[in-house]
């Protein structure tokens, strides 16, 4: 599996390209801020690949600004949860008030093709199973996705999970945004993230990837949750 990545310029975030390897079809995760659609071109350029879909992880405008550009440009389509689709319209419901406040006069807007997941939903796309996880916290419709090779042999030895900002190494997203809460976040973190096997890669929506065993030794989060 070919996994590699790019920092957008605003907030740092991710931006994850998966596939199964150079030359082939892939997935983009989280297209950030400002526009990335060169820095897009040139990671597609350098590997050979060939975007046939965007994941959201969550609807923050630092993970979604580059959807329209980056989706209607390749013609492609946009997964993202029920819970979070408004915040593409609205990005200032999710958001602090300082950041609003920065947004006066832009509009914002869907992809032409853009595609509602729930917890469970499974995508066969491009050689890979990629499964919803829904993980509120962060945000409402906040997702962790599952990937791995589809058909493996021991799909769990080659398994890697697309947290975006629900679990960083060393740290968690924040809870004190609306559409955020302490309380989704910690249950999350009990029934989605704490029973994953330790050997799974963790690929953040910000900062290094790490992995769950790391995690659960090393996080805080999840050493207070072992702890309960």
């Amino acid at each position: 599996m070919l996994v590699t990545s790019f920092a957008a310029p605003a907030f740092a975030t991710n931006c994850w390209f998966i596939a199964l390897g150079r030359g082939q079809e892939c997935i983009l995760v989280d297209p950030g801020m400002p526009d990335v659609s060169d820095l897009v071109e040139m990671a597609l350029q350098e590997f050979d690949l060939k975007p046939v879909a965007t994941l959201i992880t969550h609807g923050h405008l630092d993970h979604t600004f580059s959807i329209i550009p980056i989706c209607d440009g390749y013609g492609i389509p946009a997964y993202i949860h029920s819970e979070d689709r408004e915040l593409l319209i609205n990005p200032a419901k999710a958001i602090s008030p300082a950041f609003a406040e920065s947004l006066a006069g832009l509009t914002f807007s869907e992809p032409a093709d853009l595609r509602e997941l729930r917890n469970g939903d499974v995508l066969e796309i491009v050689g890979l199973t990629i499964t919803a996880i829904h993980a509120p916290g962060h945000t409402r419709g906040s997702l962790l996705f599952s990937v791995h090779e589809s058909g493996a042999s021991s799909p769990k030895e080659e398994e890697v999970l697309i947290s975006g900002d629900v679990l960083f190494a060393g740290s968690i997203g924040r809870t004190d945004l609306p559409s955020g809460s302490a309380a989704d976040m910690e249950n999350t973190l009990k029934k989605k993230i704490w029973p994953l096997p330790d050997s799974m890669r963790v690929l953040p929506g910000h900062g290094p990837e790490t992995t769950i065993g790391r995690e659960r030794l090393n996080n805080p989060y999840l050493k207070n949750i072992g702890r309960n």
